[in-house]
Order: structure tokens, then C-alpha cells, then sequence
């Protein structure tokens, strides 16, 4: 396995810049997730990496050593497509063992290798079988042994999982879980979806607008969102956002908004230069940390109820602010709610996140 490097990496498809300036680093043994909305630049970059994309201006390290314009097959790096790229003509035997076959490794090694693998993937009943002959995640299985079929120092997975049914995705990316942990292996997986990206990565690359605007660990990003971008990105649903002003008054700071009552919140270095700039502030609260409140209540969201989805476990309950603004909460209650009603939210001050008028987080007190 080995590590990989980006370095001012920048590629450009005449004027438009897909990725712009990007440096990050991945450690030998991590599991990194590209995550990003379609055209943020996350497969740009996998293509660079793996030689199918040269760089605009930058270099790309794998293992210390640079190989920016270096052909894709001196990499020594296995990728996973999200179409899966199976040859319809050769049996699942021969599409595993096709990496070794171009090597030049003998029938019977090559057979053999081929079968150890398939057998750990549990698809090694179905080795006579063509690609039509098996289901979407056996062929995701296939396309993921014919990977690791030889030993390669850095695995790449754009968005495998994408063509699979909701069940079989979550068994597909527990596997993957598993298996890298397993392994040992380097890996970079391209994602828009967060929850594939929460479960699976050790580190996270959140990547908007050809720029990696937060890389960190999955707990730091869900806890402290860099942007607000991040913040309404990352999260199932995402972090609610409530556009308030902002003033200091008695040495705290004081937050108003259209149906919010917040008591003041204490004042930062961070918050002053923030409100110097603009009073037009950004408040987020997770739907977890809103509960239905009661008359008293210190911190609350007060507006007519949109909708009360029932999931089972838990209940969905959504305001609404006006204007297309709406408020989420992640309730563990079966209180019951007319769509007629005004429902009050609360909330801790200490689950509170600020963020400046440009979007950018402002640090909590002891960050």
C-alpha cells in the first residue's frame, strides 16, 4: 500500500476549472472519501490519480513518488468503476483474472489467484457464469475481485455502489467497510452520497466547486462544519440553517429572527470580528438536537407544521418559516400533530453553530 499526494493540483477543460488548486494528503492504510455534489470536481480528481486525466498545473504523488505524467498501467493502482466495465463475453473467471492475464501470468496461477479471491467474495459458485447471468451485486462483487486480484498500492472506487438497491448497498458497503480494515489498504472512494461517505471513510474530503472546502475526520465534519455548505450537505437531513442578525449587547450576544427566541449567547474574539464585518449571521441546529417544547422553554423555534413523517423508530417533523424556509426535527415520540397546528421547537445553546455572513464557521467557545 502507499500513500498518495495532490500538490496544487489543478485541471482545467478550457475555461472552466473542474478541479482548482487542490492539496491533501492520504496516509498509507486510509480509506478517503471525494464527497461533492455532481460536477464539484470528486471524479476529476479520481482520474487523476488514476493517469485517465493528466493535471492542468499541480503534481500527483503516489507512494513519495511523482507520477503527474506518468501512464496509468506504471501506477500499479486497481480502480472500480461504477458501471462495473465487465467484458459480456468472458465468464466471471476470465473478467477476475483479466489484470493478471495482461501481465502476463500464467492460465493455471492466474485461475488460481482468481478463484482465492472470488471465494472471499463469496461469488466463487459462479466462476462459469457470463455477467448477464448474475445480479447487480454479484457483478459489483466481480468488479471489485477483478480489483484485487493483484496486489496493487492504491485502490480506487468511483461511486460502486450507486447501481445497486437500497438493501443491497448497505450489504455492499459494510463489506467494503470490512474488508479495507482487513486489507489494510489505501483507498479513495468517490461518493455523493454523505452516509456512504460517514460509514465507511476515515478521512473526508468534502469537495464543492472544483475546491476541497473541508478535510477531516467524518465525526469532526458532522460536529464542526467548516462552511454552510458543509453543514446542509453532510446529514440525513442536513443541519437546519436560520438566517439571524446579530448584536452584541451587554457583553453577549444577542440573536433575532422571525420566530426564534434564543437567550444571549456568550460573546468570542471570533463573533465580534464576525459581527464587525456584518450583523447578518448564520444559525444551525442538527434535527437530533430539536425537541418538541413546551410554554417556558429558553431557546426555541416557533412556526405552523409542514409535515409529520412517521419512520418507525422516529418521526420527522418539519415547520414552516415562510418564504420556502423550513425547519426539521428528528423526534423520539409519538406525540401526535394536526398539519393545523403551531409547533415550538427547542433547542440547547450548547448544540448551537454560528456561522459569519460568508458562510464560514465561526469557532464555538473552547475550539
Amino acid at each position: 500500500m502507499a500513500s498518495v499526494e495532490f500538490k496544487n493540483v489543478t485541471k482545467s477543460f478550457g475555461n472552466f476549472h473542474a478541479v482548482s488548486d487542490v492539496n491533501f494528503d492520504i496516509g498509507d492504510g486510509e480509506f478517503v472519501c471525494l464527497l461533492g455534489p455532481s460536477g464539484c470536481g470528486k471524479t476529476t480528481s479520481l482520474r487523476m490519480m488514476a493517469g485517465l486525466e493528466t493535471p492542468t498545473s499541480g503534481q500527483i504523488f503516489i507512494g513519495g513518488q511523482e507520477v503527474t505524467h506518468l501512464h496509468p498501467k506504471d501506477r500499479n493502482i486497481a480502480m472500480v468503476f461504477q458501471d462495473y466495465a465487465l467484458y459480456p463475453h468472458m465468464n466471471l473467471a476470465d473478467n477476475i483474472a483479466y489484470p493478471l492475464k495482461v501481465r502476463g501470468e500464467p492460465v493455471d496461477k492466474r485461475h488460481a489467484r482468481a478463484r482465492e479471491v472470488a471465494d472471499v467474495l463469496k461469488i466463487g459458485h459462479l466462476m462459469d457464469r457470463l455477467p448477464s447471468q448474475i445480479s447487480g451485486g454479484q457483478q459489483q462483487r466481480t468488479s471489485l475481485a477483478r480489483a484485487l486480484v493483484y496486489p496493487a498500492k492504491v485502490y480506487l472506487f468511483d461511486e460502486p455502489l450507486s447501481n445497486l438497491d437500497a438493501k443491497l448497498r448497505l450489504e455492499a458497503r459494510g463489506f467494503l467497510n470490512h474488508l479495507q480494515r482487513d486489507m489494510g489498504m489505501t483507498a479513495v472512494y468517490v461518493t455523493h452520497d454523505q452516509a456512504e461517505a460517514m460509514a465507511l471513510a476515515t478521512r473526508i474530503a468534502v469537495m464543492d466547486q472544483g475546491k476541497i472546502v473541508q478535510y477531516a475526520s467524518p465525526i469532526e465534519i458532522y460536529r464542526r462544519p467548516a462552511t454552510t455548505f458543509v453543514a446542509n450537505f453532510v446529514g440525513n437531513p442536513p443541519m437546519n440553517l436560520v438566517e439571524v442578525e446579530g448584536a452584541q449587547a451587554d457583553g453577549r450576544l444577542a440573536l433575532k429572527a422571525e420566530g426564534l427566541g434564543i437567550g444571549a449567547l456568550p460573546m468570542t474574539d471570533a463573533i465580534g470580528k464576525a459581527l464587525a464585518t456584518s450583523n447578518r449571521l448564520t444559525l444551525g441546529v442538527r434535527p437530533e438536537h430539536l425537541s418538541l417544547a413546551g410554554a417556558g422553554a429558553q431557546n426555541t423555534i416557533v412556526a405552523p407544521l409542514f409535515a409529520n413523517e412517521n419512520m418507525g423508530p422516529e418521526s420527522l417533523v418539519t415547520l414552516d418559516r415562510g418564504e420556502g424556509a423550513r425547519v426539521t426535527a428528528r423526534i423520539f415520540t409519538d406525540d401526535h400533530l394536526d398539519v393545523s397546528d403551531t409547533v415550538t421547537l427547542g433547542f440547547s445553546a450548547e448544540h448551537v453553530h454560528l456561522f459569519d455572513s460568508a458562510g464560514n464557521r465561526i469557532p464555538a467557545v473552547g475550539e
